[in-house]
């Protein structure tokens, strides 16, 4: 594996997907090899699919944060084949959700005092006993949960639900504490190192075009 892993993060409606093609965009642009893997992979893994299932609240039953840690971490431990061969293909694999978005959403739904431990213990389920590599760079794309919430409505219709906002997706309170996860995340360095990046400048979304090129920027530091 010789590639740069660089994971895309943050909350629902940052503009990760969008983000993460631009970045590709510009690096192969530049003359450097890069590919999208998004996450979950809900029509390639058994774990995507439950996760599909899960988040159109189409289970009999609620999954636990841990259970629901796990399931997102199957999906990337099916993945991990898939991983491998982007990064020894590719110079940089830029990831659309990894593994701190696991941690961020699975100990907002926690209570506030396990939040740290249950991040670390994804963390460790993830890189350890899943073996799955960290990233090289992890981005936190921070934008207001308003904003988001606004940008989350207009996104196109999506493989694994009907409604307009998934199960995450509905969840204000979720959304805000996801947002303080991530925030930890970044300034203590869980999983190595970070970068945060404003989605808004002077009261006005950035242009997928001003924050890839920030974050190419980073790539080649």
């Amino acid at each position: 594996m010789t590639g740069f892993l660089l994971a895309i993060e943050g909350g629902d409606g940052a503009g990760k997907a969008t983000t993460a093609a631009e970045v590709a965009a510009q690096l192969n642009a530049a003359g450097r090899t890069a590919t999208v893997l998004s996450f979950p992979r809900y029509g390639a893994t058994i774990g995507g699919h439950v996760l599909g299932e899960l988040l159109g609240s189409r289970l009999p039953h609620a999954a636990s944060p841990k259970a629901a840690a796990v399931l997102y971490a199957l999906d990337r431990l099916e993945s991990a084949d898939a991983i491998r061969g982007a990064a020894a293909s590719h110079d940089v694999v830029v990831f659309d959700r990894y593994i701190a978005s696991n941690m961020a959403y699975q100990a907002a739904q926690g209570a506030a005092d396990d939040a740290a431990d249950l991040m670390r213990w994804i963390a460790a389920l993830e890189t350890e006993q899943f073996a799955l590599p960290a990233p090289d760079l992890s981005v936190y794309l921070d934008t207001p949960v308003d904003v988001a919430h606004g940008l989350i409505l207009r996104k196109r219709k999506r493989s694994y639900t009907d409604e307009a906002l998934d199960a995450y997706e509905a969840d204000g309170g979720l959304q805000v504490r996801v947002r303080a996860n991530y925030a930890t995340m970044a300034a203590g360095g869980l999983l190595g190192r970070w970068a945060t990046v404003p989605t808004i400048s002077g009261g006005l979304l950035r242009t997928p075009t001003d924050i890839a090129t920030e974050i190419v920027e980073m790539i080649a530091a």
